[in-house]
């Protein structure tokens, strides 16, 4: 045991290796929207927004769907019981265009979480043979609706799914938001998993989420995820498992986003999204972080305690260099394409150490019950060891 001890360098090494590749290999996979050229036809569309105490949002969002090219579209904002002017605001902009309808939520039934609910009225009331959900804090560039729906025609897809530029103006916004996309980039071999059609290696982001409606329906829709937290992963897995197609796009150019406006705000989000990721599988998940930490963090921890003379990791000088350098490539690869400042790759060792930190403190909550989102209880979840 300790010689294979003395030796994971080496594995370290390759797996690092061949994370690049996989990075490379998805920044020429992944597709932009204006990839795509525009079909004779475009269908029905019906833009579904959620909205629960999104006043400071509401207008922005709402205004960028409306200001679209696309011909054959309408947008329903459902207001989920919010005690701000949400409701008012987005009403004041539905007497100015009949494009736009506002519904009022029912009240959540049990067994429901509060965006599922939200989200499952806005589809029965939608007209759309093309179903898109996004969030009230998107901001959309008036061809993103060509875009998408041209990508969906073009690659037969039932849903595709993009993510978003993620606005980051605090310094808690900067150090951890990029580490979604350096996630998805790094271990997500999308060819691969278009090819394989492995529900396990797909991933659907919930800012853009365009769905056929007959395979939305096929699949259960939200009914079928109504107490899963993740429920857009959840809803591209049981899409790609149901024998639909799933299309990941690089929406940063059409679709932007601040998800997250403060420290809490980060920890909270990240807390409830992490470890319900994993399907609440306590061993993968503790395998995944140890493998993290020890892949990315070790090398410049090595170096820095060689420099100090007091070396507590067996790995060699040169070799911590080489991992530490494929280590900060990959994040400057990430950063690039999801259009993040660049510079902020060379804090990558704080960014996975602060992630770590809430990763842990994800499973925690869901151990003990404990975990809230928007001022609602969470459910406890069904914990497994595998």
């Amino acid at each position: 045991m300790n010689g294979i001890w003395q030796q994971h360098y080496l594995v370290v090494v390759v797996f690092l290796s061949l994370s690049l590749m996989t990075a490379i290999l998805n920044l020429l996979a992944v597709r932009r929207f204006d990839e795509y050229a525009p079909p004779p036809e475009f269908p029905r569309l019906s833009v579904l927004v959620p909205a629960r105490n999104e006043a400071h949002n509401i207008e922005a969002c709402v205004l960028s769907l409306l200001n679209q090219d696309y011909l054959n579209f309408e947008v329903l904002v459902l207001d989920d019981h919010s005690t701000d002017e949400t409701r008012a605001l987005a009403k004041r902009l539905a007497e100015r265009d009949d494009r736009l309808r506002i519904l009022d939520g029912r009240p959540l039934p049990p067994g429901w979480l509060g965006k599922h609910w939200a989200c499952h009225q806005l589809a029965q009331a939608a007209h759309g043979d093309l179903l898109l959900f996004t969030d009230a804090d998107t901001r959309h560039q008036p061809d993103a609706l060509r875009g998408g729906v041209s990508a969906l025609l073009v690659e037969q897809a039932d849903l595709v799914t993009a993510f978003p530029k993620e606005e980051v103006v605090t310094w808690a916004e900067k150090l951890i938001l990029p580490v979604i996309g350096w996630g998805i980039l790094s271990f997500l071999p999308v060819s691969l998993a278009r090819r394989l059609r492995w529900p396990n290696l797909t991933v659907t982001i919930g800012q853009f989420m365009l769905f056929r409606r007959p395979a939305y329906e096929a699949v259960g829709g939200y009914e079928a995820v109504r107490q899963h937290v993740v429920d857009d992963v959840a809803l591209g897995r049981r899409i790609v498992e149901k024998g639909y197609q799933w299309c990941l796009l690089d929406g940063t150019r059409h679709v932007s986003c601040r998800m997250y406006h403060n420290f809490p705000e980060i920890v909270e989000g990240f807390s409830k999204n992490v470890f319900a990721f994993f399907d609440y599988r306590i061993l993968p998940y503790l395998i995944a972080l140890a493998w993290v930490t020890f892949a990315f963090l070790e090398p410049p921890l090595a170096l820095m305690t060689w420099w100090m003379g007091t070396p507590l990791s067996p790995f060699p000088p040169d070799l911590a260099v080489f991992a530490a350098l494929e280590s900060l490539l990959l994040f400057v690869l990430t950063y690039r394409r999801f259009r993040f400042p660049v510079y902020l790759a060379f804090f990558y060792p704080v960014t996975l150490f602060i992630f770590i930190m809430i990763a842990l403190r994800s499973m925690t909550l869901a151990l003990t019950g404990a975990a809230t989102w928007k001022g609602r209880q969470l459910e406890r979840a069904a914990i497994r060891w595998m």
